[in-house]
C-alpha cells in the first residue's frame, strides 16, 4: 500500500468528516511512498520519530500534532520547526496523522477504547457531544473507591495517581467518560452523570473543576496522553487487520509527564 492508501482508507469510512476541512492527512513525506511497516505512536515527539526511523519504518501514524499546532500548517514557514522538518525531509519518513477519523471511530475509537481500559462493559447509557462524550452506569460506589480504581488501571501507563475534587465518600454510579479537549463537566451533568472523568488538556481548574466543585459533582482529571494510549493499542490493532501488506507496531508513551516531591 501507499501512504495515502492508508490516509484514504480512514477518510473513506469516516462519514461524519469533511475532507477539506480535518487535519487528518499526510503532514511530512511522500504520499506515494510504499509502506510495509508503520509504528503508531499517540504524540510524534522527537523521540518517536527518532525511534520510527531506528526501526526502519516507512510511515509513523501519529494522533496528535508534529510541529505543535494543531493545524500543522507551513512548518517551512517558522523556524522553530526548522530542525524537526529537516530531519524528516533527510529521512524520507512519512508522517499520517489520525485524529478526526479515530476520536469518533466507532466502537474501538478513542473514546471506546478509554471506556473499555478502564473497565466500563457494553454500550454507553448516553452518548453527546456529536460522540467525544459518553457516560456509563455502574453500581453505587464510594467517590475515594472509584478514584483508586481508577488509578490502579492508570499506573499501567505511568499514571499512578490521578488528581481528584470532591467528596472522598459521596456515592456515584453515572459516570461521565471523554478525553482529550473532548471533555465537558457542563455536558457531563447535562447528560445525568454524578461523577466525571476528564483531561488536563480540557479542563480548567478556574472554570470546570470549579463549577463541578460548587456543584457537588466529584471530578477525576487524567493526564490527555494517558487518555488517549488505549486507542493507540485500538489503532495499531485496527491497522494490522484492516491493511493488507502493512504491519503495524504500537510504540507505548503513556503519560506525558512525571511528578516530584519534596522528599525525592
Amino acid at each position: 500500500m501507499k501512504a495515502r492508501d492508508i490516509r484514504d482508507h480512514f477518510l473513506s469510512r469516516a462519514d461524519w468528516l469533511h475532507r477539506t476541512k480535518t487535519v487528518d492527512r499526510i503532514i511530512v513525506g511522500d504520499p506515494e511512498r510504499d509502506v510495509t511497516r508503520c509504528l503508531v505512536a499517540w504524540m510524534p515527539s522527537f523521540e518517536a520519530i527518532r525511534t520510527a526511523v531506528a526501526r526502519g519504518v516507512e510511515l509513523l501514524v501519529c494522533h496528535e500534532p508534529t510541529f505543535w499546532d494543531h493545524w500543522d500548517d507551513s512548518p517551512q514557514n517558522k523556524p522553530h520547526c526548522k530542525e524537526k522538518l529537516d530531519y524528516l525531509l533527510k529521512t524520507g519518513l512519512v508522517i499520517l496523522r489520525n485524529h478526526d477519523c479515530w476520536d469518533r471511530w466507532p466502537r474501538i475509537g478513542i473514546p471506546w477504547a478509554w471506556a473499555q481500559f478502564l473497565g466500563f462493559a457494553g454500550e454507553p447509557a448516553a452518548v453527546a457531544g456529536s460522540g467525544y462524550l459518553h457516560r456509563y452506569d455502574i453500581e453505587p460506589i464510594r467517590f475515594e473507591d472509584f478514584a483508586r480504581r481508577v488509578a490502579a488501571r492508570t499506573a499501567a501507563i505511568g499514571e499512578p495517581a490521578v488528581e481528584v475534587v470532591g467528596e472522598p465518600g459521596q456515592l456515584v454510579s453515572k459516570i461521565g467518560v471523554g478525553t482529550g479537549c473532548g471533555c465537558d463537566v457542563f455536558q457531563y451533568i447535562e447528560m445525568g452523570c454524578d461523577c466525571s472523568i476528564v483531561c488536563d488538556d480540557g479542563s480548567y481548574y478556574w472554570q470546570h473543576m470549579q463549577f463541578a466543585a460548587d456543584r457537588g459533582h466529584p471530578v477525576l482529571c487524567v493526564n490527555h496522553a494517558t487518555s488517549e494510549e488505549p486507542g493507540m493499542v485500538t489503532l495499531t490493532r485496527y491497522i494490522n487487520e484492516n491493511t493488507a501488506g502493512v504491519a503495524a507496531e504500537h510504540l507505548p508513551q503513556g503519560c506525558r509527564f512525571r511528578r516530584v516531591s519534596a522528599g525525592s
